[in-house]
């Protein structure tokens, strides 16, 4: 039982994790800013590890993965094409965007940690990812304040 609640929390932080991989590539496709667009497509890169981490952890634990696009990620992406529409691909805009994504994942992530039924690999790799998500806001608010 507690392997398969592990699995579950692992799989739904995949989902996050491939919604940021797709809303970054949303977001550089949509912003005209060369600096910004280079950026966001390497953090598209680090989110496509990231997955790969977690995946591996789930055959870990014995279990095959099967992740899929979450609902609030399509529609977090929505919300980029719908705003740099009105905006004119505006990349503040764009980048407070991304801003509330990673909000959302760093909550998700910390919640996750709070499960005592995860394995000590699965709590190690989800604390570094962790880390990296809360470097990674640190870096597009850095964008904001240069871009205001």
């Amino acid at each position: 039982m507690e392997i398969s609640k592990n699995v579950q929390t692992l799989e739904e932080l995949i989902s996050i994790l491939d919604d940021g991989k797709v809303g970054y590539t949303n977001a550089a496709e949509n912003c005209e800013n060369t600096t910004l667009k280079s950026e966001f497509l390497s953090n598209a890169r680090e989110r496509s590890l990231m997955i790969v981490q977690l995946q591996d952890e789930i055959n870990s634990l014995g279990k095959s993965t099967d992740a899929t696009d979450g609902p609030l990620g399509a529609l977090h992406r929505a919300w980029i094409d719908f705003k740099s529409l009105l905006t004119g691909h505006d990349s503040n805009s764009i980048i407070e965007a991304c801003e509330t994504g990673e909000e959302y994942a760093i909550d998700k992530f910390k919640s996750a940690l709070k499960n005592d039924f995860l394995t000590a690999s699965s709590r190690a790799v989800i604390t570094s990812q962790l880390a990296m998500i809360e470097r990674t806001l640190v870096k597009i608010k850095s964008f904001k304040d240069v871009n205001a």
